[in-house]
């Protein structure tokens, strides 16, 4: 007898599950399927599952295909079951592939292909949606988007859009989903909703358009270029009834929000003052460091450092002043954005060409918060006081790169699971535009001062 075993959250049971059991059912003569309890899947970093274990062992008792149902529930199981058991074959999905490698010494590893465009209906009824995914752009922010998508329930990427062939071409044979290069408006009736990953200058109008056609939306940063058309957006969203969020994926990681509050309770008395920097050393022939209109410091990080200003300080500033060393064309490579408030001071630093301490530091009265590089990420930050001998040190909860947060938050908005709009709302997301917008209106007094030609605004071939 051929023993094998499989393992999976299985939440939101679809038919992509059956076909996953149905093939490692057919590796052997006898199959055992291990379901994954809550615990174990926040831990492994499956931040938003919906079903209960109970009610996942039961979607796959139904199936019929499993001859045993175990639960697992914690790292190194994996290895205890297949020497209990006897197993001759693990398996699990293609996703996974290279995860499981060290398996092999103790039986054989077969990772499955995933079954593409797999159809969302559910084996039982269900008020949650399983939302069919596309993808808009295929660069690098497009593949770290597919390689979270394992940690997110029901969302399932089903195609993606890209009028550059030979880079969509690249990331179907990587990924397996099919690549639309011409007909922007065919790839919208395949899907409920998009994530746009698009150059820069592109995102507004990708999202004016899946919008209007009644399609939710998840944008990177910058959603728009002005204050005008991101109030816009979101005003036709509300129309169209359809989900709009802005990727800024700062502002629904758990440990940000408990910063926020640190900063809110009073602990550290009025705040001041506040300092956020956000630097990189970009690669010379990385888009922000080669796109002289769309790229550069400020259209890469500045929204990452506004947005602690603007959540605790509001969105209604007395005066700003953007400063920045440009390069020969025009690019920032570094920016500095000058905020005067009624109750205080705030500055938000941002570079791809200069080198500084990426931290984020809020003073008050009474003390002051510190996080450290990369405080974007929120894994880890200091409450000081004038007592050097007094520091509270916080590590909140972090999965992944952050992105998963944002994608969980998407969905559930979808479903109506609302409650978490405070994360970041319109009005914030407005205030940024309307600093874009003035960082661009400086940015050109600069090159007509300097006699640098503007260029043409770049625009990705459409329908």
């Amino acid at each position: 007898m051929v023993k094998v075993i499989t393992y999976g959250t299985f939440d939101l049971f679809h038919q992509g599950h059956v076909n996953l059991l149905e093939r490692a059912r057919k590796l052997g003569d006898y199959l055992i399927v291990g379901v994954t309890t809550e615990h174990f899947d926040e831990a492994r970093g499956k931040i938003n599952v919906v079903d209960s274990c109970l009610e996942r062992v039961e979607n796959v008792r139904k199936t019929g295909l499993a001859d045993e149902i175990i639960i697992e529930d914690h790292a190194g199981q994996k290895i205890e079951d297949i020497q209990k058991y006897q197993i001759d074959i693990f398996t699990v999905g293609s996703d996974w592939i290279g995860t499981f490698d060290y398996l092999n010494a103790l039986c054989k590893v077969v990772y499955l292909e995933r079954t593409p465009n797999i159809s969302s209906t559910m084996l039982r009824s269900s008020h949650f949606q399983r939302v069919k995914m596309g993808i808009i752009g295929t660069g690098r922010i497009a593949a770290r988007f597919m390689a979270e998508e394992k940690y997110v329930s029901g969302m399932n990427i089903i195609c993606a859009f890209n009028p550059e062939t030979e880079s969509g071409k690249r990331f179907q044979d990587s990924y397996g989903v099919q690549v639309e290069s011409e007909h922007y408006s065919e790839f919208l009736n395949k899907v409920d909703a998009v994530y746009i990953a698009s150059p820069n200058e592109t995102h507004y109008e990708y999202a004016r358009e899946a919008v209007a056609a009644g399609k939710h939306v998840l944008c990177e940063n910058p959603i728009a270029l002005n204050r005008q058309d991101a109030e816009g957006l979101f005003k036709q969203a509300g129309e169209r009834e359809v989900v709009l969020l802005e990727g800024i994926k700062t502002a629904y990681c758990p440990g940000f929000q408990q910063l926020i509050n640190t900063a809110r309770s009073g602990q550290i008395g009025e705040i001041r003052d506040i300092e956020a920097c956000f630097t990189r050393l970009a690669d010379p022939y990385s888009r922000e460091c080669t796109d002289a209109l769309y790229g550069g410091a400020f259209m890469e990080y500045a929204a990452y450092t506004l947005l602690p200003i603007f959540k605790l300080y509001g969105t209604h500033y007395k005066d700003v002043h953007i400063r920045s060393i440009q390069r020969a064309d025009g690019l920032d490579l570094y920016t500095k954005i000058d905020l005067l408030y009624e109750q205080g001071l705030a500055t938000a630093k941002c570079g791809v060409g200069v080198k500084t301490e990426g931290q984020l530091v809020i003073s008050g009265t009474k003390g002051y918060l510190l996080a450290e590089s990369p405080w974007w990420l929120t894994r880890k930050y200091k409450l000081c006081y004038e007592d050097p001998n007094k520091v509270e040190t916080f590590e909140p909860k972090f999965q992944g790169d952050g992105l998963r947060y944002e994608m969980s938050e998407f969905v559930a908005q979808i479903n109506k699971v609302d409650k978490n709009k405070y994360l970041l709302t319109q009005d914030e997301i407005a205030a940024i535009s309307e600093v874009t917008e003035l960082f661009i209106e400086e940015r050109m007094r600069w090159k007509h001062k300097d006699g640098i030609e503007e260029p043409k605004r770049a625009r990705q071939k459409k329908e």
